[in-house]
């Protein structure tokens, strides 16, 4: 597997983990990912979204480019994983915060 350019772990910003997860979208996808230790096929039949393909592709960009997820060419396939090591050695607490809804953030 080839893991595909991103943010060193040093340059994770917390402004743009936080851009990139302030779309519903993309915060989904990354709560899907939590807890998995291997990286996860990134098609649109892995997840319960209803966007294109093209769509998909583009949040997983935003979130690769954020630092939030990498992603690993295998072949044809993509994979992706979330850098949970690098965001809770920068930025403590923020996985778990994002983890699970909380009611008064949901409006």
């Amino acid at each position: 597997m080839r893991l595909l350019p991103q943010p060193d772990s040093a340059d994770l910003d917390l402004v743009r983990v936080l851009g990139a997860l302030a779309d519903p979208v993309r915060l989904e996808l990354v709560r899907a990912l939590l807890g998995r230790r291997e990286p996860m096929r990134c098609g649109p039949d892995r997840f319960d979204v209803e966007i294109t393909a093209a769509t998909l592709s583009h949040h997983w960009k935003v979130l690769r480019d954020a630092g939030v997820i990498s992603t690993f060419a295998s072949g044809r396939n993509r994979l992706v994983q979330v850098r949970g090591d690098d965001l809770d050695h920068r930025f403590p607490g923020l996985l778990t915060a994002i983890s699970t809804e909380h009611p008064a953030a949901i409006r």
